[in-house]
């Protein structure tokens, strides 16, 4: 990153010729436009959110959850559970959890 940086301020303290300039300015629109970029990205994440959620119960194999559920790696975004509820599974292949589950 200080490498990027300092180029093109040798080259603007240096008396910059017209190749010089123009590169120093090319580099500082590309990374304007990055930061600008990255903002936008960061701004539209989802953000999942579960507070205080109420009392799960499974049975006879049945799947239970308070929270927040997602599939594979977890999708892209935050996510943030606080006081979740009670997560209870009674009997063979019934399954229950709080908070963020990443199912398959």
């Amino acid at each position: 990153m200080l490498v990027i940086i300092s180029t093109p301020a040798f080259w603007l303290l240096d008396g910059p010729d017209t190749g010089q300039l123009v590169g120093a300015s090319v580099q500082a629109a590309t990374g304007v436009s990055t930061l600008v970029w990255a903002w936008i990205q960061s701004a539209a994440e989802a953000r999942d959110s579960a507070a205080r959620t109420g009392r799960a119960e499974a049975s006879g194999g049945g799947r239970a959850h308070t929270g927040i559920r997602r599939r594979g790696a977890g999708g892209s975004g935050a996510a943030r559970v606080q006081q979740s509820g009670d997560a209870v599974a009674h009997g063979q292949g019934s399954s229950a959890g709080t908070g963020i589950d990443y199912t398959g």
